[in-house]
């Protein structure tokens, strides 16, 4: 296939997704425009299983199968129900080996989605066990930036889902309690209040031994996808916890002003650069980071916590230009490798499971937008 001949498609494709984005009242045209959501989804998750990598317990894959979940929930396929299930077996429904780690508990997001609908005990009594012993025992610091457990804001996203579905579907406040202790340890380190944004970790804190790094324009450096993941959790976190629950307040008031400023950094492809406060130095939108903040606003709309005057065409500018990163055959570009800090190191032809998942997290959340 030419490149022209994709162009031609990929331009049919935004003007059937823009129609969705901008919620078409239309019944034919409403049930087209999903139809094409839909498809995307299923094409992305073929793709993306058809290329695995990494272990499936990896953060990496937690990522993905939060989308693929997600994905499943959208479009009802057997295939991804399947591949669901495929997945949790073949892990026997473990978490990571370090149960210490924030990472490697991501992939439990899914498990308990799962058992929430199979009702079965070895599918979340592993990560009851894992979650358990990660609360009762001490974090191996090393003392230098890793002093706290949640130590670096990519957790945010790993762990706190994990401990507020658990106190959800086990009615346990105390799994609310806990995450309540260790993301408020994480908020106290890491969030800068002027900016409302969260530093990758300390070594991005003014004041620490190591804060004097700086981008090109003399900006602090803050990472796209950093904070896409703490948006990303956020907004997992608020899905879970009871509306008359007394910290929940917080965790809204931290989403608000994150989305806000967010909103903000946009760039005019929809999608936001690789460090936010230097768009310039990083040429190509970042997918991940992108694709994690779609999510989180288009959840926020669907979810009468954004206004949604104000921030459907930030989603609908960011849903355009992510759909614009994805080929032919389902395969989700311009996705920055695994790092810890903004870099220039990715092109169209980059991709990580992460990403493909943020993407799917994002869609299952535009096609929502239309029903609005």
């Amino acid at each position: 296939m030419n490149h022209l001949t994709i162009m031609k498609k990929n331009i049919l494709l935004l003007a059937l997704l823009f129609m969705s984005a901008t919620c078409s009242t239309d019944s034919n045209e409403s049930q087209r425009d999903r139809a094409n959501i839909k498809s995307m989804m299923i094409k992305a998750v073929d793709w993306q299983l058809k290329n695995p990598k990494h272990n499936l317990k990896d953060w990496t894959n937690g990522a993905f199968y939060a989308g693929v979940f997600a994905a499943w929930e959208t479009t009802g396929s057997d295939k991804i129900h399947d591949a669901l299930l495929r997945m949790g077996n073949t892990n026997q429904w473990e978490a990571g080996k370090r149960f210490y780690h924030a990472d490697d508990l991501a992939i439990c997001q899914t498990y308990i989605d799962l058992y929430r609908i199979q009702r079965k005990k070895e599918m979340i009594e592993p990560t009851i066990n894992t979650v358990n012993l990660f609360i009762e025992e001490p974090y191996p610091i090393k003392g230098d930036i890793d002093i706290i457990k949640w130590w670096w804001c990519d957790a945010l996203f790993m762990a706190p889902p994990v401990l507020v579905k658990l106190g959800t579907t086990l009615n346990d406040p105390s799994y609310f309690t806990a995450n309540d202790k260790y993301f408020m340890e994480c908020y106290d380190l890491l969030y800068n209040k002027d900016e409302r944004l969260f530093a990758r970790d300390l070594r991005y804190v003014p004041g620490n031994e190591d804060s004097d790094m700086y981008e090109a324009n003399g900006k602090r450096i803050f990472w796209s996808r950093g904070n896409g993941w703490v948006m990303g959790g956020l907004a997992r976190i608020l899905q879970e916890l009871p509306a008359n629950y007394s910290k929940r307040p917080f965790y809204e008031g931290l989403y608000k002003d994150m989305a806000h400023r967010v909103r903000a950094l946009q760039q005019e492809d929809g999608l936001w650069r690789a460090s936010l406060l230097d768009p310039e130095s990083y040429p190509g939108g970042e997918v991940s980071g992108s694709g994690f903040f779609c999510y989180a606003l288009a959840w926020g709309i669907n979810n009468k916590l954004l206004d949604k005057e104000t921030f459907l065409p930030v989603v609908r500018k960011a849903w355009l230009g992510l759909i614009r990163c994805v080929n032919e055959e389902g395969r989700v570009g311009w996705v920055q490798p695994i790092a810890g800090d903004p870099q220039k190191n990715f092109s169209a032809d980059s991709w990580e499971v992460y990403g493909t998942g943020a993407f799917l997290l994002a869609g299952s959340e535009v096609i929502k937008l239309q029903k609005k």
